[in-house]
C-alpha cells in the first residue's frame, strides 16, 4: 500500500509544479500592458515651381572681338625729296583732320621745275605761232604764183605745224606734271583719321618707297565676331550694308562691369567658314568710335569687346531656367490637378547660361520644378509652393500608401 502511495506523490507533485508555473506566467502576462507602436509620419517633400507658358523670346548671341580701323593707311610720299615740315598733328596718337597738312617735303627743287616747264611751254606756243605764220605766207605765195592746183602738205608745212602743236601739248604737260609735284610736296590726310606711328623725322631724305607713317580713320571702326555653325540659323544674316537690321551692342571686355556700352551695326558676313573652326566671321561697324561727334566714351583700336548681337525672335517656345535641370536632358514637371510628380525628357532648342529654350514635349499649364528634390520618382506627391517659399512651407503627413 505504501508503494503506490509514493508513486502516487512522485506523478502529483511534479505536475501541480507545472501548473503552478503556469497560473504565475499567465497571471503576470495577463497584468503586462501591451506595448503601442506609432508609425513614423511620411513628409511630402516641397517643391518650389514654376507654371510653364508659351511665350516669345529674342535671341541674343555672344561673341568676342577686338576693335579695328574700318581704314588703316601706310602713309608715303608720292615725289622724293627731303623732309622739311612735320606739322604737331603728325605725331603717335594724335588726331587729324582731312585735307590738313601733315608733312611737307623741300619744295624748292618742284618749283624751278614749274618755272622751267612754264618757260617751256612759253617757247613752245612761240615756235607754234611762227609756223602758223609761215604756214599762211606759204598759202599767199602759191597764190601769188599763179599755181591753180590747190598747194601740197609740204608746201603748207602741215609737218612742221603739227609738231609745233605736238611740242606745245608736251610743254603744257610737263608743266602741268611739275605743277603735281609741287602739290605732292605736301604730304596731306586722306581722312578725318588718328596716327598710329611717325616713321620720319626733319631733315630725312625719303622716296615713294619711304612709310613715313601708320595712321587710320576715325569716321568708323570694325569688329570681326566669330559665330558658330550652331548660333547661324538663330540670325539674320544681312545681304548688304543698306539692308541689314541686325544689331549689336559691344561691352568693353577687360572691364565687364564698368557699365560702358557702345551701339553697332551687322554689316557683312565673310562668305568663308574658317577652316580650322568651322565659324563663319561677321563685321560689327561702329560710328564715330572715338565720340570726336558725340558724349560717348571712346572705343579705341585694338580694345577687345563682347558683343551682344540681337538674334531672331522665336515663338511659342518654354523658356525655363537652367537651374531647373535633373539631368542634362531631363527635368520634373508637376500636375497640378494631383501634385504628382512627371520627369520628362526635354529637347532644348537654344540655351545660354541661365537659360534654356523649348519647344517640345512640355505640357503648358504643369508646373515645373526649380528647386531641389531629395527623392523625384515618378508618380510621387510633393508640395508646390512659390519660388523662394520653400523654407517657409509647413510640411504635410503624405498617406501611408501601404496601410
Amino acid at each position: 500500500m505504501a508503494q503506490p502511495m509514493n508513486l502516487l506523490l512522485r506523478i502529483a507533485i511534479p505536475l501541480l509544479l507545472l501548473l503552478g508555473g503556469y497560473g504565475v506566467m499567465v497571471t503576470l502576462n495577463q497584468a503586462e500592458e501591451k506595448p503601442t507602436f506609432e508609425r513614423p509620419v511620411r513628409e511630402v517633400p516641397v517643391a518650389e515651381v514654376i507654371e510653364l507658358q508659351r511665350q516669345e523670346f529674342q535671341i541674343t548671341l555672344t561673341a568676342q572681338g577686338v576693335v579695328q580701323a574700318r581704314n588703316a593707311t601706310s602713309l608715303t610720299p608720292r615725289v622724293s625729296g627731303r623732309v622739311l615740315l612735320i606739322d604737331g598733328n603728325f605725331e603717335a596718337g594724335a588726331f587729324f583732320q582731312k585735307g590738313e597738312v601733315l608733312l611737307a617735303l623741300d619744295a624748292a627743287d618742284f618749283e624751278a621745275a614749274v618755272a622751267g616747264a612754264e618757260a617751256q611751254l612759253a617757247r613752245s606756243e612761240a615756235a607754234l605761232a611762227q609756223e602758223e605764220a609761215r604756214a599762211e605766207q606759204a598759202l599767199l605765195d602759191w597764190k601769188d604764183l599763179g599755181y591753180t592746183d590747190p598747194p601740197s602738205a609740204l608746201v603748207m608745212r602741215k609737218p612742221q605745224l603739227k609738231e609745233a602743236e605736238a611740242n606745245v601739248k608736251a610743254a603744257n604737260a610737263q608743266l602741268i606734271q611739275a605743277q603735281r609735284d609741287l602739290e605732292r610736296s605736301q604730304v596731306l590726310a586722306p581722312y578725318d583719321g588718328c596716327v598710329r606711328s611717325r616713321l620720319v623725322g626733319l631733315g630725312q631724305s625719303v622716296n615713294s618707297a619711304t612709310a613715313l607713317g601708320e595712321i587710320f580713320s576715325t569716321d568708323q571702326a570694325e569688329v570681326r565676331l566669330p559665330l558658330s555653325a550652331e548660333d547661324l540659323p538663330f540670325i539674320d544674316l544681312p545681304e548688304d550694308e543698306k539692308t541689314s537690321t541686325t544689331s549689336a551692342i559691344l561691352t568693353d571686355a577687360l572691364k565687364p562691369v564698368d557699365g560702358q556700352s557702345w551701339e553697332a551695326k551687322i554689316v557683312r558676313a565673310e562668305g568663308v567658314l574658317n577652316e580650322t573652326s568651322r565659324e563663319l566671321f561677321v563685321a560689327a561697324r561702329i560710328n564715330d568710335p572715338y565720340g570726336l561727334e558725340s558724349d560717348h566714351p571712346p572705343l579705341r583700336i585694338g580694345q577687345p569687346v563682347v558683343a551682344k548681337i540681337t538674334g531672331k525672335i522665336l515663338q511659342d517656345v518654354y523658356v525655363i531656367p537652367r537651374s531647373s535641370l535633373r539631368t542634362p536632358t531631363e527635368v520634373i514637371l508637376v500636375d497640378p490637378e494631383t501634385s504628382t510628380i512627371q520627369r520628362t525628357r526635354i529637347f532644348p532648342l537654344w540655351s545660354d547660361e541661365t537659360q534654356i529654350v523649348i519647344r517640345e514635349p512640355l505640357p503648358e499649364g504643369f508646373l515645373l520644378v526649380v528647386s531641389r528634390l531629395p527623392v523625384a520618382a515618378n508618380g510621387s506627391k510633393v508640395q508646390t509652393v512659390a519660388p523662394g517659399e520653400a523654407t517657409k512651407a509647413a510640411q504635410t503627413p503624405a498617406e501611408d500608401s501601404e496601410a
